[in-house]
């Protein structure tokens, strides 16, 4: 991977971890595009998933820091419930990163017709939560936590987006779409740093490294991730407010009707 597809993958992953269109789902074409090798692909995608999450935290900085006074005050009050339903939230994930690991990731790495699929499923969850007007509540309950969460766990598949299907669920269930906004992009650094970790202690983040991913190619990737992960996140803040999510519905069906198609045409 040389520096200029680095600093390609590394603005898609940025961008697309928070706007609703699939980082995963636009990783997976850009390696096929450009012939990303997996041993390359496993280093490259933990760096810039680092890069996203730090991105995370410096644009919501204030409301992490006052969740986590909260929290060490050891009361029961507002932040110490949100703390805890953002916990519950992660249950289903790591159920499926206990229990399933292996079978997801023969999703990945295999040809684009799932990308394809799931970018059409993105779409249509999307739109349903265009067009759905359910009573808005005040706050994300905690049932509604762990549905959310259920909907973050399904999107582990490469193209189902994670924050498309996490706001999309939140506003279905009647959530206020400031609210779900903000608890859908908190709500995805824990488990990313999980596995982040679980990679890099484990023996295949190792084997790949011992390939030699050029550091500089490292760099980019993870300076224009984290830079474009910060102008995607303040954005899509603001788009979820002025409600215009369906605009992604029409690129998510675009995008994944060319991921099918593709292929067939390259043949």
């Amino acid at each position: 991977m040389n520096v200029w597809e680095a600093f390609i993958l590394g603005l898609v992953q940025g961008l697309t971890e928070y706007l609703p269109v699939s980082s995963s789902g636009h990783l997976e074409i850009g390696h096929y595009l450009l012939g990303i090798s997996g041993e390359e692909n496993l280093i490259f995608t933990v760096a810039v998933h680092a890069a996203t999450v730090l991105s995370t935290i410096c644009i919501l900085w204030k409301e992490l820091w006052a969740l986590l006074k909260g929290f060490f005050q050891f009361k029961w009050n507002d932040e110490t419930q949100y703390v805890l339903k953002i916990f519950v939230s992660m249950i289903p994930v790591l159920i499926v990163g206990m229990f399933f690991k292996d079978q997801v990731e023969q999703f990945f790495g295999h040809g684009l017709l799932i990308v394809g699929c799931m970018l059409l499923l993105t779409a249509l969850l999307l739109t349903f939560s265009h067009y759905a007007k359910p009573r808005q509540k005040e706050t994300i309950s905690w049932r509604d936590s762990f549905i959310i969460g259920v909907a973050q766990a399904c999107a582990v598949m490469p193209g189902l987006s994670r924050s498309g299907s996490t706001i999309a669920t939140g506003l279905l269930l009647g959530n206020k779409k400031e609210s779900i906004a903000q608890f859908s992009f908190i709500m995805v650094i824990i488990p990313i740093l999980g596995e982040m970790f679980l990679d890099i202690v484990g023996g295949d983040f190792s084997a790949a490294a011992a390939n030699g991913l050029p550091t500089s190619s490292l760099i980019v990737g993870f300076v224009t991730a984290f830079a474009s992960g910060c102008i995607a996140c303040r954005w899509m803040l603001s788009l979820v407010r002025k409600g215009k999510l369906v605009w992604f519905a029409i690129y998510c069906a675009v995008v994944g009707i060319l991921a099918i198609v593709l292929p067939l045409i390259s043949c």
